[in-house]
């Protein structure tokens, strides 16, 4: 007589589950990376069949997906040493090899001295994350770091780099499809890239509340022009970009200098700079600051003998 199959109870089916749904979770992030690895791949495709505007939205796409991935491994506590080293590898494919081609392709593949440009916009890609991976296990370093980057970011500087390529999808050519400028608009993409120079990281940006409608008019306003204007909008952000350097430059100054503790919240943070201002400002006039008198002491100068 043939014995029959036992079957899996609740039981075991619940003790089965988690592993699986875990390493499920696990897996996520690093499917994420990939998929920005194929979009960025899928541009180089687009920039060879002459479809700039393809090209830019999925180098667009590949550093929305950059941004999200690391998000989602730390919000499901799902980093992993493999993914970190998929999202490097990814990131120099993405934001540095990509962007190089579709430039090459579109605008400096009639002058022999383009090649060159995209290898030195890709090596520069390539030695910032180096740098990042380095600067990340740095222990040492003071606690307001995390509030800045050093040097353009890749996926920032991709952005940067494509740029022209977006005043030619929405202008036709001009000055700004020349070889000369596309050129040296590349070198100095690639010059920020591998630069000291700090950039605020916007991931530890807080908005205070009273704000809150103000951001959300802000990214409807955008959202629209995206839709409506796209290439003008990816221009004046970078435009915008760019001219945040020197406020970065000047706020990591200000923050090195304080001594203050920034592992606090941002509104204690900005509490202390207010008092320490108001007690700055009162030293450069000469003047004390007042202390407060209570009831008794007022009493007890009232009731003074008169000498």
């Amino acid at each position: 007589m043939r014995a029959r199959p036992v079957r899996a109870s609740a039981h075991t089916t619940s003790e089965q589950s988690p592993p699986i749904r875990s390493a499920s979770i696990r897996l996520l992030p690093s499917a994420i990376t990939i998929l920005a690895l194929c979009a960025g791949l899928s541009a180089v495709r687009f920039a060879l069949e002459g479809r700039g505007d393809l090209a830019i939205a999925a180098i667009g796409a590949a550093a929305i997906l950059d941004g999200v991935d690391g998000r989602i491994a730390r919000l499901l506590d799902a980093t992993t040493k493999i993914g970190a080293e998929l999202d490097s590898l990814s990131d120099a494919i993405n934001f540095g090899v990509a962007p190089a081609l579709v430039i090459y392709v579109t605008l400096l593949h009639g002058n022999s001295g383009g090649w060159i440009v995209a290898l030195v916009y890709v090596v520069s890609i390539v030695l910032r994350l180096a740098r990042f991976n380095v600067l990340i296990d740095d222990e040492d370093a003071p606690a307001y770091r995390k509030d800045f980057f050093v040097g353009v970011p890749s996926p920032a500087g991709a952005l940067v780099a494509i740029a022209p390529l977006a005043a030619f999808q929405h202008w036709g050519e001009g000055w700004w499809t020349s070889f000369v400028f596309v050129a040296a608009w590349m070198i100095g993409a690639a010059a920020l890239i591998v630069s000291r120079v700090p950039t605020l990281a916007m991931k530890q940006v807080s908005v205070p509340p009273r704000m809150a409608a103000l951001l959300l008019i802000l990214v409807a306003l955008i959202a629209a022009g995206l839709i409506t204007y796209p290439y003008v909008v990816l221009v004046l952000v970078v435009a915008l970009y760019l001219a945040h350097i020197p406020y970065a430059i000047r706020t990591k100054r200000w923050v090195a200098a304080r001594p203050e503790p920034w592992d606090i919240p941002p509104a204690q943070r900005r509490a202390i700079r207010r008092s320490r201002a108001q007690g700055r400002s009162l030293a450069r006039l000469g003047l004390r600051r007042s202390k407060p008198r209570g009831r008794l002491s007022r009493v007890a100068g009232r009731a003074r003998p008169r000498r």
